[in-house]
């Protein structure tokens, strides 16, 4: 009864005195713990109930083995498991549930499924278990493979298993096929929504989140919790759509108490003000924050990098280790793209000292610091040294190779990656075209480009296609670049006519700046720079009716050039 109602104390005084307590005594007790994840107290109990000679049962093992899971202390689940061969628990439906889940969070997921094909008696519960342990520990094809054999073995998707695949099908980026699962949910929940949001969110689609979000609110029969209101507010950042990053805020602040939501928004709400240019809303955010709390200063320090303010970020990172809270991960990779070369060094030195040397983000972003700072060497130093690396590791190093003009050495050096295993992304690709564009390798940037499309299956997003017009109009093929941009499946943008145009002037190609210049003054019909490139390249070539009515043009949509300005100093 104690135990039930939540009164350890007295539940363990009781216990105490009781000279040999059966196994519904320890049932009780081991059930208080699991549930209110004390799994040391709960492990230890079993050990102890086993020392005293009480045989445990098909009530005890899920208590037990909930706590191995939540522990991740998977050589005692599977002391447990052998306990329950022993005392004829094997084939008890809770007890398999209980050791699948057991397995899967501990990341043993060949051990779970061995035990779900074993299991004589399976439920839906069964089934999803396994689903999710796929999902959680990454097997995303097999967790999707496995919902065919779930309907094969007679069992019907519930609102859980439809929210797994949702997730599975998100993981992988095909967010489209999530949204028709979705589709597929008669009265989704709040984990539906949110998963569904945070999937667009997470491959970049930042506008089909928020449409969702508000779809979400204006239904009014599911409301967004702070991880969903967390989550929404990273889009608003990209999008960078303050209007309704205040709603949002407005909303939380009235459904949850001040200090919960900034506690748990308030990171995402500082720097969406901050990609708004709203610095002093971003630091009044930062003022109702958690000054002791890691995560707000680095969320103001990234608000400050992202700004390009480095003596502000500096400043912040300083009483930060003034006020002796302790660096995570995040703090070191979120000041290095503000820190000079010097500083770097000194926050490498701290690094190798320290327990994050193992963290690979950490390492990543040296490796960026180093190339953004002009040694290349270094960064390939840093790299090369790596224990384990992953994707951005490699598209990082890629990045730098090209920004300093080695685009054999990208190439190269992309060529290792694909050899070690892993597979390269679109982020790969567009650093690869960016290093040939750099480094004159036409050729090699247009076998890289359609290598991308056929042998590896992506549709190409816009970056890419700037780099290849890009590289083929620094080379001097402007045709050839021009007839790409037509040919694109998607609108060319003004990254595309404005590397065009730098090239066919740095060409002396007249009439293909003329057709870059008249693109660009209908991509952009309000900033004044393209109508006096596209006049001066009129009157360039000859064509003084035309320049005059251009500017002419520009003049009644009451457009101006900024003055030009110097600033010198007088040496007081």
């Amino acid at each position: 009864m104690y135990a039930d109602c939540e009164d350890s104390r007295s539940a363990n005084l009781l216990f105490e005195k009781m000279p040999k307590p059966n196994v519904f005594v320890w049932t009780a007790i081991l059930s208080f713990y699991s549930r209110s994840g004390m799994t040391s107290e709960c492990i230890g109990c079993y050990s102890g109930m086993k020392l005293r000679g009480v045989v445990p049962d098909r009530y005890v093992f899920p208590k037990v083995l909930r706590a191995c899971a939540q522990s991740r202390q998977i050589k005692v689940g599977i002391q447990v498991h052998k306990d329950v061969v022993t005392y004829g628990a094997e084939l008890n439906l809770q007890v398999c549930n209980s050791l699948i889940d057991m397995y899967s969070k501990c990341g043993d997921v060949e051990s779970a499924r061995r035990i779900l094909d074993q299991m004589v008696e399976r439920n839906l519960l069964s089934w999803n278990i396994m689903v999710s342990g796929y999902v959680s520990n990454g097997f995303l094809v097999s967790a999707l493979d496995l919902l065919k054999s779930m309907r094969l073995d007679g069992f019907e998707p519930d609102l859980v298993t439809w929210n797994t695949t949702m997730d599975a099908y998100c993981r992988m980026g095909q967010c489209d096929e999530a949204w028709k699962v979705f589709e597929q949910i008669r009265e989704p929940n709040i984990i539906s929504w949110t998963t569904l949001i945070s999937g667009y969110s997470g491959i970049g689609k930042h506008d089909i989140a928020l449409k969702l979000f508000k779809d979400m609110a204006s239904k009014g029969r599911v409301f967004p919790d702070l991880d969903g209101i967390s989550g929404i507010l990273v889009s608003c950042r990209h999008l960078r759509a303050l209007l309704c990053g205040q709603e949002i805020q407005a909303y939380g602040i009235k459904t949850v108490c001040g200090f919960s939501f900034y506690k748990s928004a308030g990171p995402a709400l500082l720097t969406m003000y901050a990609n708004c240019r709203r610095i002093r809303d971003a630091r009044n955010v930062f003022n109702l924050m958690d000054h002791s709390d890691v995560v707000t200063w680095n969320a103001m320090i990234l608000s400050y990098a992202d700004l390009g303010m480095k003596n502000l970020g500096l400043d912040c990172f300083r009483k930060m280790q003034s006020m002796g809270l302790r660096n995570d991960p995040t703090t070191i990779t979120a000041i290095l793209p503000v820190c000079d070369l010097d500083f770097g060094k000194q926050t490498h030195a701290y690094i190798i000292k320290s327990s994050l040397s193992m963290v690979i983000p950490i390492w990543n972003a040296f490796i960026h610091m180093y190339s953004r700072c002009g040694s290349i060497k270094t960064a390939y130093s840093v790299f090369s040294n790596m224990v384990s690396r992953d994707l951005i590791s490699w598209n990082t190093m890629i990045r730098g190779l090209g920004m300093h003009g080695f685009g054999q050495a990208a190439l190269q050096l992309r060529q290792e990656m694909t050899h070690s295993g892993l597979r390269p992304n679109s982020v790969t690709f567009a650093s690869v075209l960016s290093a040939c564009s750099h480094s004159g390798l036409v050729d090699e940037g247009l076998e890289v480009f359609y290598e991308m499309v056929n042998a590896f299956g992506f549709n190409p997003e816009m970056e890419h296609f700037s780099c290849v017009v890009d590289l083929l109009a620094r080379a001097g093929r402007l045709e050839q670049a021009v007839d790409f941009a037509k040919r694109m499946p998607l609108q060319p943008d003004k990254r595309i006519w404005g590397a065009i145009l730098a090239a066919s002037q740095a060409h002396d190609n007249l009439s293909i700046a003329m057709l870059a210049s008249e693109h660009l003054v209908l991509l952009e019909p309000k900033y004044a720079g393209h109508y006096v490139t596209l006049a001066n390249t009129y009157a360039k070539a000859g064509r003084w009716d035309d320049s005059v009515r251009v500017r002419k043009s520009m003049e009644s949509k009451g457009l101006a050039k900024p003055s030009g300005c110097s600033w010198i100093e007088n040496g007081n």
